[in-house]
């Protein structure tokens, strides 16, 4: 590993000594199949179209590579891309490919299909990428240059963090397919190959022998869709399943009295909150402060934590994790019904009011439930609307869901990579913002002195805290069953990641 001095040091230039898998590497052997709590979507096949959370990784992880990825023992990792590095004006970062990387139909990995995966790039956060961009410049087959229009700390962070654009794909098949025949037989350059998918019902891959990094140890990963979570944990406990995801409460008490069973406690980088996406509007009672600080003191957080998570979430006050670079703690408000029905008396609703609906994540209704109940209690009287999660995120993205929205975002980043997606004007869940926090995130967004950036993003989060544009709910502990043919089930590995990863690491007993 090599450091050079200079402006951003951390993230000028990192660089490994190329791994290729060891030619007396043993032979992928084995299934282990997953129950996993979601529908999976085509969409998440295609890194173009990763969505600012962190459900698609589940994916990328396995079909796909990214220049620079979150790894185990490092947040930014070199895989496709060896070693980066950047001009010590910040305008320029140049990117060395690893030599003799394949895709899954032997075309090689080129600069060409980095910067076409970067041009055709339309997800989460797109635009403050793309804004940023001057010029993708291919000097020749190993090398790529970003030139951007001005210094920007974060380049490294939205581009190898928080968005898809650094997962590469095979332009010369992406354009001969077209992006529907992509996301039918989508081809990577991950260390495994898509296989069969059927809607509803499963994915399956197999073991890429040619990965880079390692032969995986598992020949065949099945990821089967199973939304309800009972019937989750019956499949564990048969032995259908080695997995299951998101195992719950009462369940997840079940789970870890089960013999041969392991439960695994994951605080990640997920956090949920309620977002009222209707507080712009005058004539909204959300228009109010005092109504959604109402809200803060209706949930009993401590109480659905016990209930839910026994006890493995963590109360944190904030949609961004304390985890993430730059993040600030803002005071919590505790739970006080009383004081919720007085601030709605203040407010002109003595008897409360009809708030419409409570949208959210089909697969996180477990916190929604609760949170519909105690804000009924408190007198806002709302009714849970559970979608199915890609149709969720869509709609949310869309500005298509009024009254209130469940939040919640697991995705790699730092405390301006949640603001731009969640707060700031323009970005992708953003339903309204606010002029004071805006020019401040356009100020910090160029600011090169570190004290003062920081400085800055603690005044945003403490805007949104006093604002209170939100009623954060927890940082989410995953709950999650492992059966007995596991040796290593990924969780954990890569640093508050939520799912299993890296799926080359992933071992059965005995194989």
């Amino acid at each position: 590993m090599r450091h050079v001095r200079g402006l951003f040091a951390p993230l000028l230039v990192l660089m490994l000594v190329a791994v290729g898998p060891s030619a007396g590497a043993a032979a992928p052997e084995g299934q282990m199949t997953w129950a996993v709590h979601i529908s999976l979507a085509p969409t998440w096949f295609d890194p173009a179209e990763t969505s600012g959370i962190i459900t698609p990784y589940m994916l990328l992880y396995a079909l796909h590579d990214a220049l620079v990825k979150p790894m185990p023992g490092h947040r930014m990792a070199p895989s496709l891309a060896e070693s980066w590095s950047m001009s010590p004006d910040g305008l320029v970062y140049e990117f060395v490919l690893r030599k003799g990387v394949k895709f899954h139909n032997g075309d090689p990995v080129t600069a060409e299909d980095v910067k076409f995966s970067l041009d055709r790039y339309r997800g989460a956060s797109a635009k403050a990428l793309k804004e940023s961009v001057a010029a993708v410049e291919t000097p020749d087959p190993g090398r790529v240059l970003i030139r951007l229009k001005r210094p920007w700390p974060d380049f490294m962070t939205f581009y190898a963090g928080a968005t898809g654009a650094s997962w590469i794909v095979p332009k010369k098949y992406v354009e001969k397919v077209g992006d529907e025949g992509f996301k039918k037989a989508p081809i990577g350059a991950g260390p495994y190959k898509f296989v069969a998918y059927t809607p509803g019902v499963e994915l399956v891959v197999e073991a890429f022998d040619q990965y880079w990094r390692k032969v995986p140890n598992v020949k065949r990963l099945v990821l089967k869709s199973i939304p309800d979570e009972a019937t989750r944990l019956a499949a564990l406990k048969r032995g259908e399943v080695d997995v299951a995801y998101v195992i719950r409460g009462a369940l997840a008490e079940e789970l870890r009295r089960s013999p041969g069973l392991t439960l695994k406690a994951n605080v990640g980088q997920g956090t949920f909150w309620v977002t009222f996406p209707d507080q712009w509007d005058s004539k909204s009672p959300w228009h109010d402060r005092r109504v959604r600080l109402a809200a803060n003191y209706a949930i009993d957080r401590q109480a659905m934590n016990q209930a839910d998570a026994l006890g493995f979430s963590k109360i944190t006050w904030s949609i961004i994790p304390p985890s993430f670079e730059l993040y600030w703690q803002p005071p919590g408000y505790g739970y006080d019904r009383a004081k919720a029905k007085q601030l709605l008396a203040e407010a002109g609703y003595p008897n409360g009011f009809d708030a419409g609906d409570y949208f959210c994540d089909a697969v996180l209704a477990y916190a929604g439930e609760p949170v519909v109940n105690y804000l009924n209690s408190a007198g806002i009287r709302v009714k849970l609307r559970p979608i199915e999660r890609a149709a969720f995120f869509r709609g949310w993205a869309d500005k298509k869901l009024k009254g209130l929205i469940q939040g919640g975002s697991g995705a790699f980043g730092n405390a301006a990579t949640r603001i731009e997606a969640f707060v700031a004007a323009g970005g992708t869940y953003v339903s309204g913002s606010y002029g004071d926090i805006d020019g401040l995130f356009q100020e910090q967004a160029n600011e090169l002195d570190p004290k003062r950036r920081e400085a800055t993003l603690h005044r945003i989060q403490q805007l949104i805290h006093d604002k209170v544009i939100f009623a954060p709910i927890w940082l989410n502990a995953g709950l999650h069953g492992v059966g007995p043919r596991v040796e290593e089930s990924g969780f954990g590995l890569i640093t508050a990641y939520a799912f299993s990863a890296p799926y080359e690491d992933l071992k059965l007993k005995g194989k």
